[in-house]
């Protein structure tokens, strides 16, 4: 099954049945890294968004859809109930990726990453009317430090090691409580953006072969999934499209080919970037102890396939980083 659109949803939206390009999308947050793609993805493929962001970063990163007739932008704070609330009563489909999103960000200011990436999706969730629809990322750093000889799929038990997977884990069991809600375990994402960040894990490695021309890892053997930010907007367009077959479900969102650990994605960057050099050293500990395979033949098994390989993500950022030379990479 591939990726498709069809003309009529399959399930009624607030009680009734209606074509696609009637239905409104709110995606908090569609102005982040993730969003404006998503939010991209949905304006072109004929539905109505409304992007609810209080562009924390400064960012300019939606101009380009500013003209598009089916977008509304609402400039706020998804801590803000009483914006929130007017907003899911015009809107049939959510899309909640307003997060600080990381460990080591959600470290830096934990008060404010619990509010945002649980408080406020909880308050959110609970105002919600029963058919209405909500497709959510959730993260598979929830499996924690997975068996080595075995692959976590949605059925391993989830082992949650930062404060961003144990809230993320937190909300999840409110979410599939909901009668329409399906959960994206989404794996590391990479990739350019509008909204670019330059602290993920394969975005900052090939930013640091560019720049410093070298990089000392520590504990090189945890291994990571991956998926471009590109794959994961199509991940949400396929569920939105076929939602009867994702409704109530939890499903990994990653690429098969890229369960790796972090040596050898350095020795991938070293194949496009020769003059990139890396060494492991042993007298410390990465502060991010996830170390995990992940599965993701359930999603799969529904038409999805990821399209942008880690080899295509590399050529990608070694083009654009120039344009964010300036930008720090501590999720700026």
């Amino acid at each position: 099954m591939p990726y498709c659109c069809i003309p009529y949803f399959s399930g009624n939206v607030r009680g009734k049945n209606v074509r696609k390009n009637q239905l409104k999308i709110l995606v908090t947050g569609g102005a982040g890294y993730l969003g404006t793609i998503v939010s991209e993805v949905f304006l072109n493929s004929g539905f109505s968004v409304t992007i609810l962001d209080n562009l924390l970063y400064k960012q300019s990163s939606i101009a380009h859809l500013i003209p598009h007739p089916n977008l509304t932008f609402e400039y706020g704070d998804v801590r803000d109930s009483h914006l929130l609330k007017k907003l899911l009563n015009v809107n049939d489909v959510i899309i909640p990726l307003a997060a600080i999103v990381g460990a080591p960000a959600c470290d830096k200011n934990p008060q404010e990453a619990t509010s945002i990436n649980k408080v406020s999706v909880k308050n959110m969730l609970r105002m919600l009317s029963r058919d209405q629809i909500v497709i959510m990322p959730t993260t598979n750093s929830a499996y924690g430090r997975g068996d080595s000889e075995h692959y976590c799929d949605e059925r391993s038990p989830l082992n949650p090691i930062s404060l961003y997977a144990k809230d993320k884990v937190d909300v999840e069991k409110e979410l599939m409580e909901l009668p329409n809600a399906t959960s994206f375990r989404l794996a590391t994402a990479f990739g350019v953006s509008p909204r670019m960040r330059l602290d993920l894990l394969l975005n900052n490695f090939v930013y640091r072969a560019l720049t410093d021309r070298f990089l000392v890892i520590f504990e090189g053997h945890f291994r990571r999934n991956f998926i471009h930010v590109r794959d994961v907007a199509q991940a949400f367009l396929l569920a939105l499209d076929n939602f009867g077959l994702f409704r109530g479900e939890i499903f990994n969102v990653g690429m098969s080919s890229a369960n790796i650990s972090k040596i050898e994605l350095c020795r991938l960057i070293s194949e496009k970037i020769p003059s990139f050099v890396y060494f492991e050293a042993e007298l410390a500990k990465d502060p991010d102890q996830r170390d995990y395979l992940v599965l993701n033949d359930k999603i799969e098994s529904l038409g999805f396939r990821a399209k942008y390989s880690l080899e295509y993500g590399i050529d990608e950022l070694k083009k654009a980083i120039p344009l964010f030379s300036q930008q720090l990479f501590t999720n700026l």
